[in-house]
């Protein structure tokens, strides 16, 4: 049986489209691993970031994606708690080591021998992919295969972020930017009460912030009408670093959602003055896609995709990277992208 896969072998910007459609053998599981059809595989501007070489390579070559949705094929040994016809959901985090201080702390976000899905491990560009089964998440009813692709990075991580933020219910949330991600954390942020303020430059995703309940929505440049409590910023932007912590008032914080970061400009000490607080949100633990993933079923989280094939994974990251997609873009193989979960 062969397998498709969309390949990156070296880096380079999306325009020369740098990944490229390869066949090969399906792969057999190794112990503890599981054999995933793929039904969908989620677009991430982390996806980008290594694909044009702005995240150093950790392995070339490497398939990308790591927001993959698919049926069990074949289990390895050892594993017990997945069966052949299981849906399964992965993310960015592949592996810990589960023996440092950081995991044995429930911080395995910061383990520093930790793998990563599309990065260290080969990802979901592909009509199949192996996966560690005990880094594999259970997936609420009701969701397709293409709804719940997005909640397995732009959900999960922003969920993280809101958790960094130490917004609690009822409080003022900045959202500084408004993309996949962030459109999903206002959903929680509104589920738990709070009162959302939306800094974006596209007039358009302000309107959509303020028809998904956003109390206010400005530009970067425009401060709200109260001090925040917390902020998140989501643009991969220094600058908006900067204007988050302007807007926000004494004792407040501001999580920065990115893995990458261009920069961030010199700023006057009056905006850390007052106890606030700057913070980084680094990958995610296992519990957070737990708790995000009941989230999403109770809220219940309404994902904004667009779809393409897989063949298709160059024109997919070329329009996010020229700010064209519309919530997520979604890469699919076949039927299983209608898939949903079965009821248990």
């Amino acid at each position: 049986m062969t397998m498709q896969r969309m390949l990156l072998r070296a880096p380079a910007p999306i325009a020369k489209a740098p990944l490229v459609s390869e066949r090969g053998d399906v792969p057999k599981p190794g112990d503890g691993e599981l054999l995933l059809r793929v039904g969908a595989c989620g677009v991430c501007r982390t996806d980008l970031q290594i694909v044009e070489g702005d995240l150093h390579a950790h392995r070339l070559p490497i398939v990308p994606g790591h927001q993959i949705v698919g049926h069990v094929e074949a289990v390895g040994a050892g594993v017990d708690t997945w069966a052949v016809g299981d849906r399964a959901g992965v993310g960015w985090l592949a592996w810990t080591c589960g023996e440092c201080a950081y995991c044995k702390s429930s911080r395995e976000n910061l383990c520093e021998r930790a793998l990563f899905t599309g990065w260290d491990r080969d990802g979901g560009y592909a009509t199949h992919a192996i996966v560690r089964a005990d880094f594999a998440f259970r997936l609420p009813e009701g969701f397709r295969d293409i709804d719940a692709a997005p909640l397995l990075c732009g959900g999960v991580i922003g969920y993280r972020s809101l958790k960094r933020s130490g917004i609690q219910p009822g409080g003022r949330l900045g959202l500084y930017g408004f993309g996949a991600s962030a459109l999903l954390a206002l959903q929680v942020a509104r589920h738990w009460g709070c009162r959302v303020f939306v800094a974006t430059r596209s007039e358009r995703e302000r309107e959509r912030a303020r028809a998904m309940g956003a109390e206010w929505a400005g530009g970067y440049d425009e401060k709200p009408p109260e001090p925040l409590e917390a902020a998140v910023t989501f643009a991969p932007v220094g600058d908006v670093v900067v204007s988050a912590l302007a807007a926000t008032g004494r004792g407040g914080t501001v999580a920065i959602n990115a893995i990458h970061l261009d920069r961030i400009p010199q700023f006057s000490y009056d905006l850390l003055w007052w106890e606030r607080n700057l913070v980084s949100v680094a990958n995610y633990t296992r519990a957070d896609a737990i708790e995000l993933l009941a989230l999403a079923r109770e809220i219940p989280i309404k994902t904004s995709f667009e779809t393409h094939p897989l063949e298709d994974a160059n024109l997919a990251l070329g329009r996010l990277d020229e700010g064209k997609v519309d919530g997520s873009a979604v890469l699919v193989n076949g039927s299983g992208s209608t898939d949903v979960a079965p009821s248990r």
